[in-house]
Order: structure tokens, then C-alpha cells, then sequence
């Protein structure tokens, strides 16, 4: 009786462990379209510590072809932030393409004594903060200096490299903003924008590359 019970208890703790922030997670990479090869040419890099560096599409980069939706590039992304809180996701369109959201910070929104004065979650796919009494730093400040990032992978490589992503962790993203198309007339638009807030203002990039610093 008590081996069972045992038992039952380290596969209830074996459950929470792998759904929980530190177990492992499963590499989701969306496959190219049937007869489509895709490539992912890396865009220019942001400084270490700078602010995400947004840059014009070269008229050569194709859309990229993928089976769940076509990604059509609007604007190349390097960014160098801080993890400030990561959701998975497994239901939904924008699942197929993205299986995870990284919300992440830079400037005063990467410093301690700011996050600490912080309530910071997702959910729905969206990041959401509170505070208490007034905030930390300026609203405007908040938003300029954070974003909701949907990781599209561009490899098997990137997505093990994203399932490996923490809470607190320095990462390096660097790809393309995207809309995605699909044939039943399905969309997902990237802003291209970092003061923007709501519906609509997270970025969705399609990571060519992705390591943490």
C-alpha cells in the first residue's frame, strides 16, 4: 500500500515538474510548405544592451513558405532583452506557427529594482503588468521599453533553444517581423512599432536565431 502511494505521488511530482517553468519542454518547429525550402538570412545585429533594432526588408527575401501559413517578412528584428515571463501554447492557429511568447524587457525594464515593483503575467497571448500605489517608471516608459514577442522558429535548432528559455535569462533574438497568410484567408500581423500597447502590439518574429547570453 505505502509503495503504491509512493509511487503515485512521484508521478504526480514528475507531472508538475515537466508542465512547470523548469521542466523540459518539447522543440515545435512549423515545417516548410510542401516543395518550399526555406531560408532565414540573419538581419542586422543589434549592440549588446541596446534597444531592439527594427530594419528595412531586402527586396530579394522572399516570403517565407511554411505549411501552417506563408510569412511574409515586414521588417528585419534584433533584439537583446531580458526574459521577463514566457507562456506556452498548444490550441489555436497562432500555436501551429508559434508555440511559445516571450515577454521581454530593455532599458530601466531589464534593472531589478524596477521588475520588483512589478506584477508581470500572460495569458490569452498577451503580457499584462500591475502595480501597487504608482508605478515603477513612467507608463510610456513601460511600454517603450517591453514587448509581447510570439517565436515563430526558423529551425529545430532555435526551437530547442527556445524550449530551454527561463524566466530572468539575457536572450539575443534575431530574425524577421512576419505577417502571416494563410489559404482560408486566416491572418497574424506583427506591429512594427515598440510604443504601441493592446491589441495588436506584440511583435511575431520569425527567429533565425535564438541563444542565451
Amino acid at each position: 500500500m505505502r509503495r503504491g502511494v509512493v509511487a503515485l505521488l512521484l508521478l504526480v511530482a514528475l507531472v508538475g515538474w515537466w508542465r512547470s517553468p523548469l521542466g523540459p519542454r518539447r522543440a515545435r518547429v512549423a515545417e516548410p510548405a510542401p516543395g518550399a525550402t526555406v531560408n532565414c538570412p540573419m538581419p542586422p545585429a543589434v549592440p549588446a544592451f541596446g534597444a531592439p533594432l527594427q530594419s528595412a526588408v531586402p527586396s530579394a527575401l522572399a516570403p517565407f513558405r511554411l505549411r501552417p501559413a506563408t510569412l511574409q517578412p515586414l521588417a528585419g528584428f534584433s533584439i537583446d532583452a531580458r526574459v521577463l515571463a514566457r507562456r506556452d501554447y498548444e490550441s489555436g492557429r497562432e500555436s501551429d506557427l508559434s508555440p511559445t511568447d516571450l515577454a521581454l524587457g530593455w532599458g530601466r525594464m531589464r534593472d531589478e529594482a524596477v521588475l520588483s515593483r512589478l506584477e508581470i503575467s500572460q495569458s490569452g497571448r498577451w503580457y499584462l503588468y500591475r502595480w501597487s500605489d504608482a508605478p515603477p517608471i513612467p507608463v510610456g516608459e513601460i511600454v517603450r521599453s517591453s514587448a509581447n514577442v510570439h517565436v515563430i522558429p526558423a529551425s529545430t535548432n532555435v526551437a530547442r533553444a527556445l524550449a530551454m528559455v527561463r524566466e530572468g535569462d539575457r536572450v539575443r533574438i534575431d530574425g524577421w517581423l512576419v505577417e502571416a497568410d494563410a489559404p482560408d484567408g486566416w491572418a497574424w500581423r506583427s506591429s512594427t512599432a515598440r510604443d504601441d500597447s493592446g491589441e495588436g502590439a506584440c511583435e511575431i518574429v520569425y527567429a533565425c536565431s535564438l541563444r542565451t547570453l
